[in-house]
């Protein structure tokens, strides 16, 4: 096999193991806010990491943290909750990467079943950190109709398929 042939491939399996790496990553925040795991959710995150929920903006791991442990969190959990996120589509460039996800969060309204709370769209920018990714914004808008969600999906597509 030649040089270009095997750093090709190379290539091919680092962009596949990121790609699975973030897919991961975006996938485990719903179990981790659901358990109410705030230390491992919160890590998610870089250490000046963004989250803006449209209504709310958190600026760190702490805020992170904070907003799992507060009493509107622990409430939701208390209730019963699924926060579900569908597959991100990802795009790596380097050390840095784009995910674009739609998301459900369900609340257990009685014993006949669960009410969907909200559904949105999560644009999510990470950066390699040593040899793990992390998150260093996030936004989430609500598929509201408004078509901010929309502009969220526009953005985490537009490198994507390249």
């Amino acid at each position: 096999m030649s040089d270009e042939r095997l750093d090709a491939l190379e290539q091919r399996l680092q962009a596949l193991e990121d790609e699975r790496a973030i897919s991961r990553l975006i996938a485990a925040y719903g179990p981790l806010v659901d358990s109410g795991d705030a230390a491992a959710a919160a890590d998610l995150w870089a250490s000046e990491g963004t989250y803006d929920v449209g209504d709310w903006v958190m600026f760190s791991r702490a805020d992170v943290a904070a907003m799992v442990e507060s009493e509107a969190h622990q409430g939701l959990i208390g209730r019963g909750c699924c926060h579900f996120f569908g597959p991100p589509v990802v795009t790596v460039t380097g050390d840095t990467a784009v995910a674009v996800c739609e998301s459900v969060l369900m609340v257990r309204g009685d014993e006949h079943g669960y009410r969907i709370m909200r559904a949105g769209v999560h644009l999510v920018n990470l950066r390699r950190h040593g040899e793990r990714w992390e998150i260093t914004d996030r936004t989430a808008r609500q598929l509201d109709g408004s078509g901010r969600a929309a502009e969220l999906v526009a953005v985490g597509l537009r490198g994507w398929g390249r």
